[in-house]
């Protein structure tokens, strides 16, 4: 899987480190996650415990999108074989299907592509009925590509919309809240779409906590949030929304637009939404094969958020602590975090992505001899094209150059030049981001 490790393995440390990494990823993969909690039994399919008697459906059909879609609809077309009369996803890499046709959109910003499938997909929502069963598969990356702009917005509005606000900070809630309200299909307006059919959502969580409503930005999912609140997260991060976003927030706030469907809505009433992977899913696979290598594993959260160069600074500082006194585990131990770090971009920015940052960070404040890994699931990194980092504190010969990289949010050249970038290539899968840090016996 990683592309480059044989020039990555420096150490017994960074071995397990990438083993680690890799477990993490193979574990999220959606043919894995799917295969784990769907099944069928004769015409009784059973979706993460919940069953649905395929006797009662005409038509049975896959919609959706997200970076492992593709994985998660090849899947289920094993699983319901001729049962399936059709469908169609969006996902950012061609996949091999049977049945179901794949449109390759475009990511993080959304494009002509991205439309146009998302209106396909829409249609087929729309001709649903009472004898409809409609699997919709939701993972990391729909917000982009399903895209479905509201009113007379255009998608320019959508791109310049979603880049200031990946690029001024805004943590993912803040950034589905406004993406919802600028959608036709977003916050459950696919379920109030597809009613009066049933719907089974088949969702891969990439969000930190696994609120269902910010999946993909809640297509299946009842809606919390109103206009109001997508206009105050441009006030909160004093960014300026392109006008027309403005003035379609502002007419919704005034109720000239009909709001997101809130829980109560008898859109849902035939909808039921099935988590099959997340986060968590990642880090208990790599516990398990820091214990395998003979190294104590200690998840410590899947739940990580904030500026990533913030966020190393802690982790480090329990590395150290275990290293001192084997609080809260003895050495060699592994310690390991999952979440979504954002990085706020200041001046011209650079290369790079959190992940990065969270190694640079990590090598530059640590007082000891552990290895710092972090990758995004999904293979990308932020902007970059590798899938994150790993070093130590003796990667880093030039710590002033290095420390001038990270002020100016270009780590990603500085850590390739000393061979530090992880290399996967798109993944297939998107579980949020996965931290490593190898904590070495004394002795070693």
């Amino acid at each position: 899987m990683i592309h480059n490790r044989s020039a990555l393995t420096a150490s017994a440390a960074h071995e397990v480190a990438l083993d680690c990494i890799e477990a993490a990823v193979d574990a999220a993969a959606p043919a894995a996650a799917t295969k784990s909690t769907v099944s069928r039994d004769g015409e009784t399919l059973t979706i993460a415990g919940t069953t649905y008697d395929l006797d009662e459906y005409t038509d049975v059909v896959v919609v959706g999108g997200g970076k492992a879609a593709g994985g998660v609809t090849r899947a289920l077309e094993s699983v319901l074989g001729d049962s399936l009369c059709g469908g169609h996803i969006v996902s950012k890499q061609a996949v091999d299907t049977q049945t179901v046709q794949i449109s390759v959109g475009d990511h993080p910003l959304p494009s002509d592509k991205n439309v146009g499938a998302t209106t396909e997909i829409l249609e087929t929502v729309d001709e649903a009925g009472t004898d409809t069963l409609i699997l919709f598969v939701l993972t990391g990356g729909a917000s982009a590509l399903l895209s479905a702009p509201a009113g007379n917005l255009t998608l320019e509005d959508l791109q310049t919309t979603t880049d200031r606000l990946l690029s001024g900070g805004v943590p993912i809630t803040g950034i589905n809240a406004v993406r919802k309200h600028l959608s036709d299909l977003k916050g459950g307006q696919i379920a109030r779409r597809a009613a009066p059919a049933t719907v089974a959502g088949v969702l891969i969580s990439d969000v930190v906590g696994n609120d269902l409503s910010t999946i993909g930005s809640g297509p299946s999912v009842p809606d919390e949030t109103t206009y109001g609140d997508a206009l105050d997260v441009f006030d909160r991060y004093d960014l300026a929304p392109p006008p027309a976003v403005h003035d379609h927030l502002e007419a919704g706030r005034e109720g000239q637009i009909p709001e997101t469907p809130s829980p109560d809505d008898p859109a849902f009433d035939r909808v039921t939404n099935h988590l099959i992977a997340d986060n968590a899913t990642a880090l208990d696979a790599a516990a398990a094969v820091a214990r395998e290598a003979g190294y104590e594993p200690v998840v410590l959260t899947s739940r990580l958020r904030g500026e990533a160069r913030e966020v190393a600074k802690p982790l480090v500082a329990i590395a150290e602590e275990a290293t001192a006194t084997g609080t809260p585990v003895e050495p060699p131990a592994v310690l390991l975090a999952g979440g979504e770090t954002t990085v706020t971009v200041s001046g011209n920015g650079g290369q790079g992505g959190p992940n990065q940052e969270v190694v640079l960070s990590g090598v530059l404040a640590h007082d000891g001899d552990a290895v710092i890994a972090a990758v995004d699931t999904d293979g990308e990194d932020g902007s970059s094209d590798v899938a994150g980092a790993i070093a130590n504190t003796s990667s880093i010969e030039d710590r002033e150059r290095a420390r001038g990289a990270l002020l100016a949010n270009d780590a990603g050249p500085h850590l390739s030049e000393i061979e530090a970038t992880v290399e996967t290539g798109p993944t297939g899968t998107n579980v949020n981001d996965v931290i490593v840090l190898v904590v070495p016996a004394p002795s070693e």
